[in-house]
């Protein structure tokens, strides 16, 4: 085509207000879950979807396949790694066999807040990319606390020596340092071990599952200790399709905006957990005084000796300990 011909084209596009600029095409990303989306404690999960889509509308879109069902939660970390699936929701203690530090984040009572100011997610976001995995944020749950249930009753700190009680990996050093044998098994298998008595409790957050343990659990353990929070992994191959500019506004998005929210938002998730427990009937025991101070500190130590073994580095133990304990 003639040259003029072609400028002259350009310049009524121009002045009909068109253009040759390309849109973007709206990258969508498979998340899965490592909890079913009906469980209570998806509830963040799907609040933390549901903001991300509206927030990068045409730009973004992350749909969530499921939990458990589309693939088991102790492989979910090495799937994002191998970019078999774009993106993760996950418990820090279901890939600390390949991430031995991404556990600290519980080993807190700091909220997000407190903890996002001394550069605690920064370093491990460095950390977890040594280890070939893509560290997004967390999708925080400070109140979201964990307890000790039991069917018989136990009446002080020495009544749990030699007790089997069921943790998640995260809590079996605590368990191990109050005398009790701990026991790592899966959150769908506790209520058979119960019933069949192989343990004799378990550790576990308070969030809308009492119902389905009225007949195994009698009693539950204050004052609750640590605190929760949820790995977000994004796989390699996903980043790659993200621009630049997009992946920096995802983070600072879900870091600086999202996360403080999503920490302020289990309320009521909360209150329905607490009201099932006393609609089920369970009994408050109560430490006070020096048992109490001395149960969460003994929390705190057993697991950061722990982790001090895990990493065999003290100079990153003591930094991460003073981020989020000192």
């Amino acid at each position: 085509m003639n040259p003029t011909i072609l400028t002259k084209l350009a310049i009524g596009l121009s002045l009909a207000g068109l253009s040759f600029t390309a849109v973007a095409e709206e990258v969508s990303l498979n998340t899965v879950s490592f909890t079913p989306k009906s469980a209570a404690v998806s509830a963040g999960f799907e609040k933390f979807i549901a903001a991300v889509n509206e927030e990068f509308e045409g730009e973004l879109s992350l749909n969530w396949r499921g939990g458990p069902e589309v693939m088991p939660p102790f492989r979910l970390a090495d799937a994002v790694r191998n970019n078999a699936i774009d993106m993760a929701l996950i418990s820090p203690s279901y890939y600390s066999g390949l991430v031995p530090s991404s556990t600290t984040s519980n080993l807190s009572f700091k909220t997000y807040e407190e903890i996002l100011e001394t550069g605690y997610y920064d370093r491990i976001t460095e950390i977890h990319a040594e280890r070939g995995l893509n560290y997004l944020g967390e999708i925080p749950a400070t109140d979201v606390k964990f307890y000790l249930f039991f069917k018989d009753r136990i009446d002080s700190l020495d009544d749990l020596q030699g007790k089997r009680i069921r943790v998640f990996p995260t809590g079996l050093p605590f368990i191990e340092a109050l005398g009790a044998n701990g026991l790592v098994l899966p959150i769908g298998e506790i209520y058979t071990a119960m019933e069949r008595g192989a343990i004799d409790g378990f550790m576990q957050g308070n969030l809308g599952w009492a119902e389905q343990y009225e007949d195994v659990v009698n009693y539950y353990l204050t004052p609750p200790f640590y605190r929760a929070g949820f790995s977000i992994l994004i796989s390699q191959r996903a980043m790659d399709r993200l621009s630049p500019e997009l992946r920096e506004e995802l983070q600072e998005y879900v870091r600086y905006t999202l996360g403080p929210q999503l920490d302020q938002s289990w309320g009521e998730v909360i209150a329905a957990g607490n009201a099932e427990v006393e609609a089920a009937g369970f009994e408050e025991i109560a430490l006070n005084g020096e048992d109490a101070d001395r149960y969460l500190q003994t929390a705190i130590d057993a697991a950061w000796e722990n982790m001090a073994d895990q990493l065999d580095d003290p100079e990153l133990t003591a930094e991460l300990r003073a981020m989020l304990v000192d």
